[in-house]
């Protein structure tokens, strides 16, 4: 039986402890150790280089990939705004996986025969929904998952060395056993309803009602009173077309102009688009949570080896209540496995970038 993967994680202030730390935890690296997994507080970020290098060396293992992030995930334990190092050795065969160079624009994105890639982008690049969107045409399922950076300052990837700007990660071929799920955090309020008036991310009405007005209805009238309060509360959800799973991208609430009934969003719209309004609430996200560890525990069919987990940075204990409720209630529902990740400024799911959510990919 293949034996999970190793894995370590620590928080201090100064790098070279956190990573010695790691380093404590992994023991003497197994032999069919070939790529590393790395995530590192963005307090760190200047140092990545050192880290990347350090880890490299000590471990013998020469792929890498992974990102900064202002917060970084492990097995039952989140480290969000606090200076920690997450690491896991990956066991897979030299043919089933290729390091991707980073990549600027869509056509810098080389032909592919993989099956599924992990990816790691810059939220600064305009054209990082493009960049999904040829690396998703270039691998056989059509899946692309992982996360932007996210930090206080500079962001920074990890792609067998440090880049910027660009997306970046791994190509898995058909022959490495995993899973992947998207969880929701946000719920609907209300019905789908039809955009018949906008002009770029400014919506003018919904089914032919002015725009606020349906907004208002929604939220209830405590909220509509002083819609200040439902700032960080109440979001759009724009339904992904030809979902089965009833599936919406969450974007924020920019402002609203009450003398003219307006709400402006965190995307471009036009008439005949569907939205709805979306609250963020414990109680949905912990639901939608463990439906999908169900759903990828039957995905996968077997032991887990290791495991990727992307979360929002809005999730974990903002979202959840308490420090390590989100990463508690993965172990709880699949078991104390290996688990690295981060939270990002934006999740990647099948050929998409969402907000609000949490993609985890296992190997088996």
């Amino acid at each position: 039986m293949s034996q999970p993967f190793r894995h370590a994680h620590a928080a201090h202030p100064d790098w070279t402890e956190a990573a010695r730390l790691c380093m404590n935890q992994l023991g003497t690296p197994p032999a069919a150790a070939t790529l590393g997994f790395l995530y590192v507080s963005d307090v760190f970020v200047s140092e990545l280089d050192a880290i990347l290098n350090f880890f490299r060396v000590a471990t013998g293992v020469s792929h890498w990939t992974g990102s900064v992030g202002v917060g970084v995930c492990a097995t039952g334990t989140e480290y969000l705004e606090e200076p920690a190092i997450a690491v896991m050795l990956g066991e897979f065969l030299p043919q089933d996986f290729r390091v991707l160079p980073s990549a600027h624009a869509p056509q810098e994105i080389e032909a592919s025969d993989g099956y599924l890639a992990l990816a790691h982008g810059d939220p600064s690049n305009p054209n990082m929904q493009a960049l999904i969107d040829a690396l998703s045409a270039q691998v056989t399922s059509g899946f692309v998952v992982g996360g932007l950076a996210s930090s206080r300052g500079e962001t920074a990837q990890i792609s067998d060395e440090v880049v910027k700007g660009g997306l970046s990660g791994v190509l898995f071929s058909d022959r490495v056993k995993l899973a992947t799920r998207l969880s929701q955090g946000i719920s609907p309020l209300g019905p789908r309803h039809i955009i018949t008036e906008a002009r770029k991310n400014i919506i003018g009405s919904l089914d032919h009602r002015p725009a606020l007005d349906v907004m208002k209805a929604e939220i209830g009238e405590v909220l509509a009173r002083d819609l200040r309060r439902a700032a960080g509360f109440i979001f759009a959800g724009l339904p992904v077309r030809g979902s089965d799973t009833g599936d919406y991208l969450v974007r924020n609430i920019l402002g609203v102009d009450p003398q003219n009934n307006l709400v402006a969003i965190g995307e471009y719209v036009q008439p005949g688009d569907e939205l709805l309004f979306c609250k963020r609430d414990q109680e949905s996200a912990e639901a939608d949570l463990l439906r999908m560890l169900e759903a990828i525990r039957a995905q996968l069919g077997g032991p887990i080896r290791g495991g990727v987990y992307v979360s929002c940075l809005g999730r974990g204990q903002h979202m959840f209540g308490a420090p390590h409720r989100e990463l508690g209630l993965i172990r709880d529902t699949l078991g104390d496995f290996p688990l690295v990740g981060f939270f990002a400024n934006g999740e990647i799911s099948h050929n998409r970038l969402y907000g609000y959510t949490g993609v985890l990919t296992l190997f088996g």
